[in-house]
């Protein structure tokens, strides 16, 4: 969904009106820490700047609201109230800022969202605390959210999480391993990996609210996989824009994953598609020196022309696709499966 410019589709409304919503008791949520995780934690959130200030880049970091949005939309789809996903909303934003926190330390990522990551801003050790408090946080508010319900839905989020670290710790083991050969990371590998490491928490987001809500297994674990399908889909745009994407809109530099020789879904097609450029890709990515701004922006290139990028969108089109089926399955609210099908195509158009 492009606009005739080919700029970027505005948001859906939705965002804005399920960040309204939740934001409040996200916040309360947030006060209640340690006066120095709870600064990291707000900075991570995009509401100060490093020295707990609110800034001129302060609302720069905070995200689009994605994952809250799906949660309040899952509980929407069932019949229940918006408010009945608020504290899965508030858990689901919590644990994802915990794991972007923790996923910058360990691929060294010194930017997120436009400034310093939260490592760099405070530090390792800091950062590591900050994200532990958001974690304990998520599991305190889901489980004070009500009774079996509450104890179901940190069953979930657990579950969720479980497999965040499957994928996360596949995702680490990808880089130690060659770009050819038998050992080499296939695509098949990569798609479970996806799978479980972004997969899983909006699998969580989308089945956490109607959990709250009591509905039944049956209309949860249809959202629960039109969510993962939707993870697959967000990582396979990710890795589009750690390539192509304009560092003003990612607030990563340009060519930040080619740069870091990160084995993600367009360089894997490029290299298994038998191609002359798949092959002059390989030997440029085998080498032991790390790629300079000239061999990033040749081996991008190569990537394209081996069919890379191309695989990649067709790749997240897939994923999206098979979302809308799952969507389609079972009796939800009309309404709100518009919504949800709108959002997804603005995951997908942020290639742009």
């Amino acid at each position: 969904m492009t606009s005739p410019t080919g700029l970027q589709a505005p948001p859906p409304p939705v965002l804005d009106r399920c960040r309204e919503l939740v934001e409040p008791a996200l916040r309360a949520a947030v006060r209640t820490l340690h006066p120095w995780p709870r600064r990291m934690a707000s900075f991570s959130l995009g509401w100060c700047d490093a020295d707990g200030l609110p800034g001129a880049d302060a609302g720069n970091g905070g995200g689009k609201g994605v994952r809250q949005a799906l949660a309040v939309l899952g509980a929407e789809a069932v019949g229940a109230p918006s408010e009945a996903a608020v504290a899965g909303a508030v858990a689901v934003e919590l644990v994802h800022t915990f794991s972007l926190v923790h996923d910058d330390i360990m691929d060294g990522d010194e930017r997120r969202r436009h400034r310093d990551s939260a490592w760099k801003a405070f530090g390792t050790g800091p950062a590591v605390l900050a994200g532990d408090a958001l974690f304990a946080l998520a599991v305190e508010t889901l489980a004070g959210a009500g009774g079996d319900r509450g104890a179901e839905a940190v069953r979930h989020l657990s579950c969720a999480l479980r497999e965040l670290v499957h994928g996360q710790a596949d995702d680490l083991l990808f880089e130690n391993r060659p770009w050819t050969g038998p050992q080499a990371v296939d695509i098949p590998a990569y798609r479970a990996m996806a799978l479980r490491k972004t997969g899983s928490l909006l699998g969580c987001a989308m089945t956490v609210g109607p959990v709250l809500a009591g509905a039944s297994p049956l209309l949860s674990a249809a959202l629960a996989e039109a969510g993962r399908q939707l993870g697959a889909a967000f990582q396979a745009v990710d890795d589009l824009l750690g390539i192509w994407g304009d560092p003003e809109s990612t607030g990563k530099p340009v060519h930040s994953d080619l740069h870091r020789k990160k084995k993600t879904l367009p360089v894997l097609a490029a290299l298994a598609s038998d191609s002359a450029a798949g092959h002059r890709l390989a030997l440029l990515l085998d080498s032991d020196a790390p790629l300079d701004a000239a061999d990033a922006y040749c081996a991008a290139g190569l990537v394209e022309e081996a069919g890379g990028r191309a695989f990649t969108l067709a790749e997240a089109r897939r994923h999206v696709a098979a979302a809308h089926d799952c969507l389609d399955s079972v009796p939800l609210v009309p309404r709100t499966v518009e919504e949800l099908r709108a959002l997804s195509e603005f995951l997908i158009d942020r290639r742009l």
